[in-house]
């Protein structure tokens, strides 16, 4: 009875509704700055002290913002309600906020007193930054809350239920830098309705349902995001003003062909993943069957494009699951600033020889073509890729050829265009600068002797290639580079994986298989990390010089002999 009656002031203190909690006591407070973020709040808090300029409400209860509830927040400059049950922000509550420069009211209800709310927000006359995500609010309620925000530099409109961009929406915003739209519902944008934001750098247009960007012409933009739309076509406006883009993301629509781009000189980042492009290749016959029958579609049927004139500066080319069936040279030749290409998850099956002359090169080092259907890849496809420094040919159908450990294989073909000898397996030796390369899951029944030969390789993923035989001399070359090796899942007994003496190898997978013994070359590795799980392992026996390296072991599922495990001291 009396530790009951010692706990009931904390219960009933527990128990007290958020309105009758003092609200000060609950807060983070420095002279300056207040947090009450998730403490319950359902009216503005009145027991704070004078001077702040940062007050966060957070993930609370508040329904409105009163003048009767705001005394003394004069020097507020910094304003978060996001995450209340915010439907009513009053005039006078704004009238004692002059130096307000940076409101948040996302994830609220401020659909419901719009008209009010809106004429409210005219007192907002130095507010730079302004989130109205998340509000349910319509094209016409997001005009009207914004119509007299002169100051405006940073908005957020995300995650409303606009459907279309009204041709005066951005009028008395003309100093906007950074706007987000998205994940709404736009299918229009009336002409005109960025004409007035001549500051924008970054438009965010994500997630909406756009069919076609016709005519355009937002010069001064930096950043232009429109993934996951409906899009069919892109076409800029012909001028003479250069655009200052320099991020473009089109991925996840449905182009069907390269997309008429501007005179994007400072373009570095271009994301077209996810679209139904068949062909880059010059000439190649453009699509005159559209989903929808736009009469701008029409006008770019009948133009000769040539975006590869516009793309000098590229340096990240992200072309993912389209539908591409040929790796195009002449198209990338001129992209001379190219480092980072994806063609992952395409349908390539061969090089296209037909524009490649002697000396192409291409400024590539990181290269993905994983998941396509390529058999072979030619002696001059590496010559043509000279800075290659990382590839991944998972999930295609490769054999590596095999060299005597010299030059002598790849001089065969340096200058012809034809494959490796014989015209079935790829050569991987003499690959100056590679030094990653993914060859997962391409069926590799054998590793022929030298395969990697004078290729500086740091790691080779070898995985996925069941009852791979990997005889003695198959890593030959790699001894004195190879750090990270994974023969993962391949179904190999100890008799199919010879191992030389690799003496900078750190990291090792051999999860996956049927060994019941490591093999002998690793008593000279300095293994950090192992990963043995799931084999047929009794005992580790003599481990060699990496028990004193290593750091992190995997020995799951194997059938270990409770009387051999002397290795585990």
């Amino acid at each position: 009875g009396c530790l009951l009656l010692w706990l009931l002031p904390s219960i009933l203190r527990a128990r007290a509704s958020p309105e009758t909690r003092p609200s000060s006591p609950l807060c983070q407070q420095s002279p300056t700055k207040v947090s009450c973020r998730g403490v319950g709040l359902r009216k503005f808090p009145k027991e704070l002290g004078q001077g702040i300029k940062y007050l966060e409400l957070s993930n609370n209860f508040i329904q409105n913002l009163s003048g009767s509830n705001m005394p003394g927040f004069g020097q507020l400059e910094y304003l978060d309600v996001c995450f209340n049950q915010l439907e009513a922000v009053s005039a006078t509550a704004l009238a004692q906020l002059p130096r307000l420069r940076s409101l948040l009211l996302g994830s609220n209800h401020l659909d419901r007193n719009y008209l009010a709310n809106g004429e409210a927000f005219r007192l907002l006359r130095n507010i730079e930054v302004l989130d109205l995500s998340v509000n349910h609010l319509e094209s016409h309620m997001a005009s009207w809350y914004i119509s007299n925000l002169t100051s405006l530099r940073v908005l957020d409109l995300s995650g409303n239920t606009m459907t279309k961009l009204l041709a005066g929406t951005f009028r008395n915003s003309p100093r906007l830098r950074q706007l987000d739209l998205s994940s709404n519902y736009i299918m229009e944008i009336q002409e005109g309705a960025f004409e007035p934001l001549e500051e924008l750098e970054v438009l965010n247009l994500a997630l909406n349902s756009l069919h076609c960007i016709s005519g355009f012409s937002l010069t001064q933009l930096q950043v232009l995001n429109l993934s996951h739309n409906a899009l069919e076509l892109f076409s800029s406006e012909e001028g003479a003003e250069p655009y200052l883009l320099r991020v473009l993301d089109l991925s996840h629509n449905r182009l069907l062909s390269f997309p008429e781009l501007p005179r994007a000189h400072d373009l570095t980042h271009l994301n077209l993943s996810n679209n139904f492009i068949a062909s880059l290749l010059p000439g190649s016959p453009q699509p005159r069957e559209f989903v929808l029958p736009y009469k701008e579609m029409q006008r770019f049927i009948n133009r000769t494009v040539h975006p590869m004139a516009t793309l000098t500066h590229v340096a990240d080319l992200d072309l993912s699951n389209n539908r591409l069936e040929l790796f195009p040279f002449s198209f990338f030749h001129s992209l001379g600033s190219l480092h980072s290409l994806s063609l992952a998850r395409n349908c390539l099956q061969d090089v296209a020889r037909e524009s490649v002359s002697n000396g192409t090169e291409l400024s590539v080092r990181w290269l993905d073509l994983h998941s396509n259907a390529l058999r072979v890849l030619p002696h001059w496809f590496f010559d043509s890729l000279p800075h290659l420094e990382s590839m991944d040919l998972g999930s295609n159908s490769l054999q590596p050829c095999g060299s005597q450990g010299s030059d002598q294989g790849r001089d065969l073909g340096r200058d012809s265009h034809t494959s490796a000898p014989g015209g079935t397996c790829t050569p991987f030796y003499n690959v100056a600068r590679l030094r990653h390369l993914s060859l997962s899951k391409n069926n590799i029944s054998r590793l022929q002797p030298h395969a990697f030969s004078r290729t500086p390789l740091l790691s080779l993923d070898l995985s996925g290639n069941r009852d791979l035989s990997m005889p003695t001399g198959a890593l030959g070359g790699l001894e004195l580079s190879l750090q990270e090796l994974s023969l993962r899942d391949n179904q190999m007994d100890e008799g199919q994986a010879a191992l030389p003496c690799l003496g900078r190898l750190r990291v090792l997978d051999l999860s996956g298989n049927h060994l019941s013994l490591l093999p002998a070359g690793l008593s000279c590795s300095p293994l950090e990390s192992l990963d043995i799980g799931n084999n047929n392992l009794q005992t580790l026996g003599a481990v060699g010089s990496w028990s004193h390296s290593l750091r992190v072991v995997c020995v799951a599922g194997n059938p270990w002999s409770c009387c051999s495990l002397g290795w585990l001291d």
